[in-house]
């Protein structure tokens, strides 16, 4: 009874919890000003990162000030209707100040809920100028000179490439001490109650190259430990790029060099001794052995393992 009471009590404080606005620290004083604000899984807290190191490229700065933003963005979440719900009255909210106080803003959704309600949002609702799914954020500057000109614009096409291993995500918000780091993007397991493959798209996993080397970048910003992430972690694997799908058809060669999860926790748990390193999240049909054996051996590897639990009837959860 008391767990389930405690269990209960941290769903009402999380469903209350309202998305995080995040801004960066940056030397650019910019008149053009974006504001995001990102709910869901650490994932879309990720990609918010990303989609602003991109824009901070253009000139743009980030802000906890909506009424003086140019851009306003909510980076969304589809695994709930409570999440959907939460973000249609965001953009009731953003859309007041437009008409209110703030004409010329841009409004625009990111995320898992754009690849979902593209249509509905700009044609049906008209609550928003643009819309760009996870797998679009390069476009976003291009995106953004169309919405200036007077069109609205969508993007929400999925990539069998795209894992935006060049970026440099830009940290916002945090503590300065953690940092997550995506290694794969996509599923491929097809859950009947997950939206996960339609709206991130296939399995692809990133370059270990460019994962040590946002490793390293962080250990130089002061950062002490890492959660290395994604849908599957453990599925984690390179072969020189593409769809994890694809693996199944390369030569042995292709195979044999290949780099499997426990391969990669190695590289950089090695390369990085001065980083704590966990990961996130594990699912356990694809946990091995050969993970665990390599946790054992490296000290900086937390003891940690987060697993989703699911309860249920042996025969639901197998449909």
């Amino acid at each position: 009874k008391k767990i389930m009471e405690k269990v209960l009590l941290e769903k009402e404080i999380d469903e209350k919890r309202q998305g995080e606005v995040i801004t960066l620290n940056t030397k650019i004083k910019s008149s053009k000003k974006i504001y995001i604000e990102s709910y869901g899984c650490q994932m879309n807290f990720s990609d918010s990162e990303i989609v602003a190191s991109i824009l901070e490229k253009e000139g743009f700065s980030t802000t906890k000030n909506i009424k003086e933003s140019a851009i306003v963005f909510i980076n969304t979440c589809s695994i709930r209707e409570k999440a959907e719900l939460t973000a249609r009255k965001r953009l009731e909210f953003y859309n007041s100040i437009k008409k209110k106080e703030n004409p010329n803003m841009i409004i625009g959704v990111l995320g898992c809920m754009a690849e979902r309600l593209k249509e509905k949002f700009l044609e049906e609702e008209k609550l928003v100028d643009l819309v760009v799914g996870p797998d679009a954020y390069r476009d976003l500057p291009e995106i953004i000179k169309k919405v200036e000109e007077g069109e609205k614009s969508v993007n929400v096409l999925l990539s069998l490439e795209e894992t935006y291993a060049d970026i440099q995500p830009v940290r916002l918000g945090g503590n300065g001490t953690t940092a997550f780091v995506s290694i794969t993007r996509g599923c491929d397991n097809m859950c009947s109650f997950c939206v996960v493959p339609y709206t991130r798209g296939r399995e692809r996993s990133r370059n270990p190259k460019s994962i040590v080397s946002e490793c390293l970048n962080l250990i130089k910003s002061g950062y002490k430990e890492v959660t290395l992430l994604g849908q599957n972690v453990d599925s984690y694997l390179w072969y020189g790029g593409g769809p994890k799908k694809h693996f199944k058809n390369k030569n042995e060669e292709v195979i044999k060099n290949s780099i499997n999860f426990s391969k990669l926790l190695k590289l950089v748990a090695v390369s990085c001794p001065e980083l704590r390193i966990r990961f996130s999240t594990s699912n356990p049909q694809d946990m091995t052995t050969e993970v665990i054996d390599t946790m054992s051996k490296y000290n900086n590897i937390c003891n940690y393992i987060h697993l989703p639990v699911q309860s249920g009837s042996n025969k639901i959860l197998k449909l």
